[in-house]
């Protein structure tokens, strides 16, 4: 598209009258929210100037949507949820602050989970989101808004929000790229929290490149977010060469597991023989502590959504109850009126798990377990550089087929929160098309803050395909 604008083939305002003319011809896929079509042209004659002038930064051309968990100051934000319905955000994060600063343009808010919760994107205050290929089946989720966005050409890029695989899972079920950093290499000042020791904030796109050139611009030390690494950002599109051939490991479980597809498993397999036979020295590794990942995951998380969602009470912001007479009713009504079933189930679990009597034989354990994934981890990839295996055990599945069973749709996660629990990156590439005509992403976990060597093997398939 750069290059394109460049020979003047196209222009920036070409390119934002064609993604609203696009999103509006697809409103039905409910994507987005709100669309800031008015302010993207605005924005769009002028990056128009600065190209002709030399003076465009990085991102000049890139028009991207943001996941309605990232706060851009006078614009609406609610999580998706009732309960935030009508709230503006009074300052930006720092994400959006960095990728205006390079001269994207933010084209609308996009649909997801209510506040990121979920595997299907149907939780969601203002209805579940399609997936563009098969409009019966849905877009994964948390951020299925996102990638749908970039699925369906409504926009170029997008920005989401990964807790235990909400940008990855999406991307898989998509048939685009998408990448969660190492946990705190991008600043979380201005996400609405879900689980703050698990959130972070990662692109959604169409290459592997693309994914590359965003990360360069949102990572890197804040003053806002105290967690936020300290370490120099590498210019990771600049260096997506494979100059030497990583080691590579592949977990026994995740392909031999119960649940798994099997052109899932046949995909993996696919891959491994080629890698072998591209001189990839490729190695299965035992990770028992798999199957003990989802619980730990859902016991911590649901914690921590417990003490972040306390906040919504109805008295500070956001959605009241009209039938509330005094403050007790007011916290019991708001909250119960305002948040959906999916979200008050998370909310009391995270309570019960953290209560007197219960905090040790739930929370302290999972927290054990939590260093016990990790520390298997970091000792695979102590003898190797990466980890690869699906990003679901299955391709997009229909509507409702999972939202009867909780325990059913927590399942889909399970390749995705190994990552997300030992803080380790990782990036969901386009790997396969099932006998469904859906996609098959395959999924790869590097070492901490190593998103470079990552990015230059994702680059390497992506090119082979």
């Amino acid at each position: 598209m750069r290059s394109d604008i460049k020979e003047g083939k196209t222009s920036v305002s070409a390119l934002v009258d064609y993604y609203i003319g696009r999103i509006d011809e697809h409103a039905n896929l409910n994507a987005f929210i709100e669309v800031f079509a008015d302010e993207a042209k605005e924005r769009a004659v002028l990056i128009d100037q600065k190209l002709k002038d030399g003076t465009a930064g990085k991102l000049a051309g890139m028009v991207i949507s943001i996941k309605d968990m990232i706060c851009y100051k006078n614009h609406k934000v609610s999580a998706s949820s009732k309960i935030l319905e009508g709230f503006e955000s009074l300052y930006s994060s720092t994400v959006v602050e960095r990728i205006l600063a390079e001269d994207a343009i933010i084209i609308g808010r996009v649909n997801c989970d209510e506040f990121a919760m979920g595997a299907s994107n149907e939780t969601s205050h203002y209805g579940l989101v399609k997936n563009y290929e098969n409009n019966s089946l849905v877009s994964g989720g948390s951020s299925g808004g996102s990638a749908v966005s970039v699925q369906a050409d409504l926009c170029l890029a997008s920005l989401g929000t990964d807790t235990g695989g909400s940008v990855r899972q999406p991307a898989s079920f998509c048939g685009v790229v998408g990448l969660k950093p190492t946990y705190a290499r991008v600043s979380r000042w201005g996400i609405i929290a879900y689980a703050s020791s698990f959130d972070q904030v990662g692109p959604l796109t169409r290459s592997v490149e693309d994914s590359a050139l965003l990360l360069e611009v949102i990572a890197g030390k804040d003053n806002y977010d105290s967690i936020a690494s300290q370490l120099e950002v590498p210019e990771y599109s600049k260096h997506l060469t494979l100059n030497a051939k990583p080691r590579i490991a592949y977990l026994s479980e995740a392909i031999n597991g119960e649940g798994i597809d099997p052109e899932v498993k046949g995909m993996m397999l696919a891959q491994i023989e080629n890698l072998k036979n591209d001189g990839f020295v490729v190695e299965e590794v035992q990770f028992p502590l798999l199957k003990y990942a989802v619980p730990t995951y859902y016991v911590l998380t649901t914690a921590e959504a417990s003490s972040n969602l306390s906040r919504y009470d109805g008295v500070h912001f956001g959605y009241r109850s009209k039938n509330a007479t005094d403050l007790e009713s007011t916290y019991k009504k708001s909250r119960s009126e305002g948040f959906g079933e999916e979200v008050k189930r998370r909310i009391m679990l995270g309570t019960f798990v953290l209560s007197a009597g219960y905090y040790d034989a739930y929370y302290a354990k999972a927290q054990k377990v939590r260093r016990l994934i990790r520390d298997k981890s970091l000792e695979i990839l102590s003898n190797y550089d990466l980890m690869i295996l699906p990003t679901a055990p299955t391709t997009a599945f229909a509507h409702g087929e999972k939202t009867t069973d909780p325990v059913v749709m927590y399942l889909a996660d399970i390749f995705t929160v190994q990552a997300s629990l030992a803080g380790l990156p990782a990036i969901s590439i386009p790997a396969a098309t099932h006998s469904n005509g859906m996609s098959i992403g395959l999924q790869i976990i590097g070492k901490h803050f190593k998103e470079q060597e990552m990015l230059n093997f994702a680059n390497f398939l992506e090119q082979k395909q």
